[in-house]
């Protein structure tokens, strides 16, 4: 009935309920490096356009679907410990703004290494493109892909709340990121803790790349670039001290750009990005910590 009086139709909130649960999923990927490193990870992006360069050999070798989802999983994850190992690791002790360079650094590394290798046009990677076909759902027609990133997105998510709330590292992560000086002092092994939030951090990279992927077959050397930027201005809509504040941030900017994405024709559609960072002004002039965080958080690095 409110679909229905704000002229919004049931495909399009699906695809907006997909977009939101594709950018929850980048941003508490971002979000757990920020809370044990307190560091913006500028180059997620990055990692998914290797992570989608990988899907697009994959169909380009005759590889099953799911082999090729396997081996983007593993380029994303052998990159993620790559840049922890030699970028974050040998920087962690200097200042803030050293390591946010340092991640532009790699950014504009890896895409101009994806534009020299694959030039402009980059690569197409189309064998997912049969999540594109529509399910019959009562009548109402809804894209596969937005039934399979809205669970994905969900179990993702329900298993990460899992990890950081039932096991050892996952409280280790929690602590980490509330006082990450008192957690070492009681007995929490740094490398171990951030060694965990870059996996599960790649892992959740390589989830988005294949959700994204679908999306955007063609894939370039600036792909998933605007998409984190959007996501890290989610992050800190939600809040960036808290996982899941900060996923509630990405999914929030996520449902809006495809809810208004829907809805607004096409002619005006290039405004969308306009409106939608001025909104996020707006919210932040009159909750600067956070849309979904009560209090000021300090903020310190290890």
């Amino acid at each position: 009935m409110i679909l229905a009086f704000l002229n919004i139709t049931w495909p399009v909130f699906a695809d907006a309920l997909a977009l939101g649960g594709i950018f929850a999923l980048m941003a508490v990927g971002i979000g757990l490096v920020f809370g044990v490193l307190r560091l913006v990870n500028f180059a997620y992006g990055q990692l998914m356009m290797a992570g989608a360069f990988a899907l697009a050999y994959g169909d380009q070798w005759g590889l099953p679907n799911w082999l090729s989802i396997l081996f983007c999983f593993g380029v994303v994850l052998v990159l993620s410990v790559l840049l922890d190992h030699l970028v974050f690791r040998p920087l962690r002790m200097h200042s803030p703004a050293v390591m946010l360079v340092a991640t532009f650094a790699v950014a504009f590394v890896l895409q101009n290494i994806a534009l020299i290798a694959w030039g402009s046009f980059g690569k197409t990677a189309g064998s997912l493109g049969v999540w594109q076909a529509p399910w019959d759902i009562h009548g109402v027609y809804i894209r596969k892909i937005a039934i399979i990133a809205i669970v994905t997105a969900a179990v993702c998510l329900v298993l990460l709340q899992l990890l950081l709330t039932r096991t050892p590292v996952g409280l280790h992560m929690r602590a980490a990121s509330m006082d990450f000086r008192t957690a070492r002092l009681l007995g929490v092994r740094a490398n171990r803790v951030i060694g965990g939030a870059v996996l599960i951090s790649g892992l959740l990279a390589g989830v988005a790349a294949v959700m994204l992927s679908v999306e955007q077959p063609q894939i370039t050397s600036t792909w998933a670039l605007p998409e984190t930027i959007y996501v890290l201005m989610g992050v800190v809509l939600g809040g960036l001290n808290r996982p899941i504040p900060a996923t509630l941030g990405g999914f929030s900017i996520g449902f809006a750009f495809g809810l208004l994405g829907g809805i607004l024709p096409s002619s005006q559609s290039q405004y969308l990005p306009s409106f939608i960072f001025a909104a996020v002004i707006v919210v932040l002039l009159v909750r600067p910590n956070g849309l979904f965080t009560r209090g000021a958080a300090p903020v310190e690095r290890v």
